[in-house]
């Protein structure tokens, strides 16, 4: 049985937070200088409560006041057991898009986000795909193919596809910005990584100036030449700058779109 995923797996740990004992001025010369519009309030770093941007700003005019004053004391929070899925439902029945962390004792640990339960989910879908690829080698070319996962650098890619789209280009662009990229798929050469999946998240890096990124990683017990390879040779495809970008009306998905509003249309 698959041992299920827990809050502790995702959180984020470094969590930034307000001491109760700030003045409300304080507290809002920290609000314009983050991206945050709450923050876990604690004390002795125990986690006391929660503070709104909009709690901070209705006592503008007190700017003298402590902040424990107007901290939101009921609040709903997570242990790091407990199993991701129902950290999920609980955000979502409650409206929530974070909650905070504790330990035993009371103690802030971290925090788990929206995007956390949407990247975990985004890379337990990934291993499907690379037991399809690794029964793939296996069995086509009689290797024993090992798995494992860790970052790789972009220079080092060898593509095997030759187009890409520029709306899914901006679409990965995006996704990396927030720290959800799926991990590449690639399989291990004597001095470069053959690229399975992944042509668009690999572009995307590029553009943003990333060197690496998160890959699962086939290595072979020996050399073999694949089939793929041979294909990106005849193609001239060695960099991710051989791959083409193309428009996003040349999608072929948008093609079939087109032609079936047409048809209906018609009918």
């Amino acid at each position: 049985m698959t041992e299920k995923v827990k809050v502790k797996d995702y959180m984020t740990r470094e969590v930034d937070y307000l001491s109760y004992n700030l003045t409300v001025k304080e507290a809002i010369e920290i609000l314009l200088k983050s991206k945050h519009q709450n923050f876990p309030v604690t004390r002795n770093s125990n986690l006391v409560g929660v503070i709104t941007a909009k709690d901070l700003l209705r006592n503008y005019n007190t700017p003298d006041k402590p902040i424990k004053d107007i901290t939101r004391r009921r609040l709903i929070v997570a242990r790091p057991d407990l199993n991701l899925d129902d950290a999920a439902r609980i955000m979502f029945r409650n409206g929530l898009k974070k909650l905070p962390v504790i330990d035993e004792k009371g103690r802030l640990i971290g925090i788990i986000t929206n995007t956390d339960i949407l990247r975990s989910h985004i890379e337990r879908a990934t291993p499907r795909k690379v037991d399809m690829v690794k029964n793939l080698l296996e069995s086509e070319y009689g290797i024993r193919v090992t798995v494992k996962k860790y970052p790789i650098p972009i220079d080092k890619l060898h593509p095997t596809q030759d187009r890409i789209y520029a709306d899914e280009l901006e679409g990965r662009e995006y996704e990396l910005k927030k720290g959800l990229a799926e991990p590449l798929i690639v399989i291990k050469k004597r001095n470069y990584y053959v690229l399975v999946d992944g042509h668009h998240r690999a572009v995307a890096a590029l553009n943003l100036g990333i060197d690496e990124l998160a890959a699962h990683v086939l290595e072979m017990d020996r050399d073999v030449e694949l089939g793929m390879e041979k294909s990106a040779r005849e193609k001239n495809l060695i960099t991710l700058r051989d791959i083409k970008i193309m428009d996003y009306t040349q999608h072929p998905l948008v093609e079939i779109t087109t032609k079936l509003i047409r048809r209906r249309h018609l009918q």
